[in-house]
């Protein structure tokens, strides 16, 4: 594949990617993305990458556009704009994404505006944290006769949008970006008679060489997770009832 540099004044401008970097680890990412990756001009990337990840394209011009639940941050609105500009610029323009480019990614603003622009968009999915979640506890997120629907959620919401809104109705829970929220969502759950008792596994900084594992109660979560700073996945139901006695601890 070429990597030749837009001509200016061409008029025709490169093909964007958007690539799912996975939930942390470098090798979790797909064959297909780490090579679109290594042949990169320009790759526009989450503060949720890492470093290793960032490796894979040494060749590659690298913006850091990340966004961090309650830090300051690129505004949406202006990564859409570098990307447009971007492929304007390059012929192979990467979108790196933490997870997967279409959970909780804003990916449908950005293919909004490549697309009203004209740009060629290819989207390579990525492993998303709750599957490398349920991995790294050895804890499926369904289990027959127990658990048999799964929902991903988020508290995030759009400014014009109520900060709270309903729950998922499902035997298994999974809500990202669930650290200073999760005490929240504990509280409306114990309110709508779930049990106290329910069975709870939060995942911290996941697949990564820091990643930290607990497993406790739904009475417990309640009283919050204050202590982790790292992006924190908290799954809820029975089906992360440990299978023997030496599961239960953190």
């Amino acid at each position: 594949m070429s990597l030749e540099r837009n001509e200016p004044g061409s008029g025709k401008p490169g093909k964007v990617y958007l690539i799912g970097a996975g939930p942390g680890a470098a090798d979790l990412i797909t064959v297909r993305g780490a090579r679109i990756l290594a042949q990169a001009e320009v790759v526009l990337h989450d503060a949720l990458v890492t470093e290793d990840m960032l490796q894979l394209c040494p060749q590659a011009v690298k913006i850091s556009v990340g966004k961090r639940s309650g830090q300051r941050s690129t505004a949406q609105t202006h990564i859409n704009q570098q990307l447009v500009e971007c492929a304007a610029q390059y012929k192979l323009v990467v979108r790196l994404k933490g997870g997967d480019p279409m959970m909780f990614g804003r990916a449908d603003e950005e293919l909004r505006a490549l697309e009203e622009a004209g740009i060629e968009i290819e989207v390579v999915p990525g492993i998303t944290t709750a599957l490398a979640a349920a991995a790294a506890t050895k804890h499926p997120l369904t289990k027959r006769g127990i658990a048999r629907s799964v929902a991903f959620f988020t508290s995030s919401t759009a400014p014009n949008q109520p900060e709270q809104m309903a729950l998922p109705d499902c035997d298994t829970l999974v809500q990202y970006m669930g650290g200073k929220e999760a005490m929240a969502t504990a509280r409306r759950l114990l309110a709508q008679g779930r049990p106290p008792d329910l069975p709870v596994v939060v995942v911290e900084n996941c697949s990564r060489s820091n990643q930290c594992i607990m497993r406790l109660k739904l009475s417990e979560l309640e009283q919050g997770l204050s202590h982790f700073t790292g992006p924190v996945l908290v799954m809820i139901g029975e089906a992360f009832a440990a299978r023997n006695p030496t599961d239960a601890g953190t």
